[in-house]
């Protein structure tokens, strides 16, 4: 007769000497599920501490790797002794550069826009985007910095004024003949000019500015003719 097998689901008996048998599937499959499985990565994992120069920053290794030459990204994505970077004892990155100016360069791996607060220098940021190699923001600053100064050097906006006096009948003529960013102000009625028949007119001082945007090193170009005409009436006052 056949001897029949261990019963099917049961822990086979030890064999000689004590030792266990082989487990069973089902043993196997257990054990497998809690040593060696990998567990999935964690919200940690997905975050990098950095020690600038004292202050704490902390940010996804998705941002710090949206400029893929720059020294963010070499040193937390591709970390290796290719740069040879220490760490604290909270396990943050160190980098021995001013934190002040290291606001607005995460901001931008962030959200893609140069955003400076007014109490920041320009060429402070400029000075952490080029350490950090992050040439599109690189870009950006340099030009807010010639903008900035293209503004400081034209100074703030001048006006030129200029009073004509003229008669009723001729205000139509007048007002019609003003260009070249010559622009009215205001009408002054100073009464009439001379006071018998029915021939009696009006006399008005009409104020009239233009800006100062056409001049170079505080020297005003040229007027042509139609500016002329203001400038002849204005000398009868």
């Amino acid at each position: 007769a056949m001897a029949e097998g261990p019963p099917r689901g049961r822990t086979p008996s030890p064999g000689p000497g004590g030792a266990p048998g082989p487990p069973s599937p089902r043993a196997t499959a257990g054990q497998a599920g809690s040593a060696g499985a990998v567990s999935p990565p964690t919200a940690a994992s997905k975050w990098v501490r950095l020690n600038v120069g004292g202050t704490y920053f902390v940010s996804t290794r998705q941002t710090l790797c949206r400029e893929p030459k720059s020294f963010l990204c070499r040193l937390c994505c591709q970390d290796g002794p290719e740069l040879g970077s220490d760490k604290d004892e909270t396990g943050a990155y160190l980098i021995d550069r001013d934190p002040t100016y290291f606001g607005p360069i995460l901001n931008y791996l962030r959200h893609g826009k140069l955003i400076i607060n007014k109490e920041l220098a320009e060429e402070g940021v400029l000075e952490e985007a080029e350490f950090y190699n992050i040439a599109s923001l690189v870009r950006l600053v340099k030009e807010r910095i010639r903008d900035n100064e293209n503004r400081t050097s034209q100074g703030p906006v001048k006006h030129v004024y200029r009073v004509l006096q003229c008669q009723e009948e001729e205000l139509t003529q007048m007002v019609s003949t003003m260009s070249d960013g010559w622009k009215f102000e205001q009408l002054i009625s100073i009464g009439s000019s001379y006071n018998y028949g029915n021939e009696d007119q009006a006399e008005f001082l009409c104020v009239v500015s233009r800006e100062l945007n056409n001049s170079t090193n505080g020297i005003v170009k040229e007027p042509s003719e139609k500016a002329k005409i203001l400038q002849e009436r204005g000398s009868r006052m």
